[in-house]
């Protein structure tokens, strides 16, 4: 006499299933053949257990004993519904639960309940496509997930302007979400539906399915969109574009997910911007795109493509676009100053000129990085060399005045006190003293973190700028009451910094006041300059010092 159980399966080294031989049998070819190669290699031992290993099983412990269930009630003793038909259908394709075993076994079963699918509600079919993901890789293998999905895409086209939803993206295939679903819909008569169709597509957002379809894994998705053939390269809906944003950054605030899973979509998304952006996202939009999709390890032709379409629209950027935390170590700094470099290098690339339009765009750049260069310039971690890559992006044509530069180097000198004076000059390098106003160049001239060589050099520059200016009338006069002023050559003092020479600060305050009187009559008398550089001269010799004429800068 047989065993009750005669039948062990080891189920994915996990669980253990005493079952009877011939009952099972009647049901799984699967096991079927099993049993019949273990009682070969059994033959001396006709009553012993026989032992079975099953791997890879599809639904767990959970599948196997809904199963077993099936079987030992004869073929019923379990309710198929949207939430388990999905683990039953592959457990009984894997087990080979046919018809050719048993009339009305369970793989029928679970193949005529899908069938009925396009008579369930949307959330019957999320449902369904959630439970999927549970049994992944065999449901892909059955057929079953690309089932599900057009069924979504049936219910989505019920209820969407379709036109829209997968034609080519256009401005006028924008819409506003909507939380509305196809089951609040469904309160309309079967008439009303036909009679207004159009004018319900219309009316209702082609995005209401947006945060449904958010709570579905990465596969999925993807599947659904290849079955689009909207994958990839080969994107250009922006509908779906706006879709994979969505849920992207839905998917991006769970820390758990693998990102990595979400590469291909992202570079999808991408796709889909890039295609449509100059008619459809504005720059601050796709400074958001960058942000999101970053999180993603987007490919890097995908990061190209959007950082040129940024550096295209540059001019539009604001100061907290730029501001993009850099994510890595903390040696690198705290923003990413290296994205904005790459941006400006694209933004320069496609050939600003000298145009009266091109200029103001330049122009709007140039004091934007200013404004960027201020507040990046704190950053203790930011080096001299990556400072002077971001200021020296622009041509020099792009600032008006050098005045914001100044202030963000000076910022910079402040948040830096262990700089070098090597380094100090060095960051000075940027700076077109020429184009630098009066009061900046007075600033210069007295900040003691400036080295003196470079307020000596800057001084020297507005001067040889002001002797390119032409004298009138009264600047004349104005230069011959000066030279017959000896009050004026015995109380101003020379305009420079010297290592060792003391000047009091109320006194250079007074110089430079009366500099911005007479700034234009510098060069106007070299007799002037001379009797200026004697009396330093003998000034230095009455307070010790014993520099020689040779190492003044050349002032005429």
């Amino acid at each position: 006499m047989s065993l009750l159980c005669d039948l062990q399966i080891n189920l994915n080294h996990e669980f253990t299933f005493l079952l009877n031989q011939d009952l099972i049998s009647e049901y799984s070819g699967f096991l079927r053949k099993m049993i019949k190669q273990s009682k070969k290699k059994k033959k001396n031992h006709k009553n012993s257990r026989i032992i079975i290993e099953v791997e890879d099983f599809p639904g767990g412990s959970e599948g196997f004993e809904l199963v077993s269930r099936f079987c030992y009630s004869n073929g019923g003793g379990i309710s198929i519904d949207v939430s388990n038909v999905s683990i039953l259908y592959c457990s009984s394709s894997f087990l080979e639960m046919t018809e050719k075993l048993c009339s009305s076994n369970l793989l029928l079963q679970t193949e005529k309940f899908l069938e009925g699918m396009f008579y369930w509600s949307w959330n019957d079919v999320l449902l369904c496509l959630k439970s999927c993901e549970q049994v992944s890789l065999h449901a892909d293998s059955y057929g079953l997930v690309d089932k599900l999905v057009f069924g979504v895409l049936a219910k989505i086209a019920q209820n969407s302007d379709m036109s829209q939803v997968f034609a080519s993206s256009s401005p006028s295939s924008s819409a506003s979400a909507s939380s509305q679903s196809p089951d609040t819909a469904k309160t309309r008569s079967d008439s009303d539906k036909r009679s207004t169709s159009r004018s319900f597509s219309c009316k209702t957002s082609n995005e209401w399915w947006f945060d449904d379809m958010s709570i579905l894994g990465p596969r999925i998705i993807e599947k659904l969109i290849k079955n689009l053939g909207a994958y990839d390269k080969n994107n250009n809906s922006l509908v779906l574009t706006r879709f994979l944003l969505h849920y992207l950054k839905t998917k991006l605030q769970n820390k758990s997910n693998n990102k990595l899973e979400y590469s291909g979509l992202a570079d999808t998304a991408v796709q889909g911007v890039v295609f449509a952006a100059k008619t459809t996202f504005s720059c601050r939009k796709i400074f958001w795109v960058l942000r999101v999709l970053s999180g993603f390890n987007i490919s890097k032709e995908s990061r190209i493509g959007l950082e040129s379409v940024i550096g295209e629209m540059l001019d539009q950027a604001t100061l907290d676009d730029l501001l993009i935390p850099a994510g890595g170590k903390k040696e690198k700094g705290f923003y990413d100053v290296d994205l904005v470099i790459r941006l400006l290098k694209v933004f320069v690339r496609i050939g600003h000129s000298e145009d009266d339009e091109n200029l103001r765009m330049i122009r709007i750049v140039g004091k934007l990085i200013d404004k960027y260069l201020r507040e990046i310039s704190p950053d203790q971690n930011l080096k001299v060399s990556k400072f002077l890559e971001v200021a020296e992006s622009l041509p020099d044509f792009a600032r008006d005045w050098f005045d914001g530069l100044y202030r963000a180097i000076d910022i910079y000198l402040e948040s830096h006190p262990k700089l070098s004076s090597e380094d100090r000059t060095k960051i000075c390098r940027c700076l077109n003293y020429k184009k630098l106003t009066l009061e900046t160049c007075k600033q210069l001239a007295k900040n003691p973190k400036i080295p003196p060589n470079i307020a000596v050099l800057a001084l020297k520059s507005q001067q040889l700028s002001d002797e390119s200016l032409t004298p009138s009338r009264e600047d004349k006069s104005k230069v011959n009451k000066i030279r017959n002023s000896r009050n004026y050559l015995e109380e101003k003092p020379i305009l420079v910094r010297l290592k060792g020479f003391d000047m009091s600060s109320e006194k250079f305050e007074d110089d430079l006041r009366m500099m911005n009187l007479d700034r234009k009559l510098w060069t106007s008398s070299e007799k002037v300059c001379k009797e200026k550089k004697s009396e330093v001269v003998s000034r230095l010799v009455r307070h010790g010092h014993t520099h020689s004429s040779s190492n003044f800068p050349r002032l005429c």
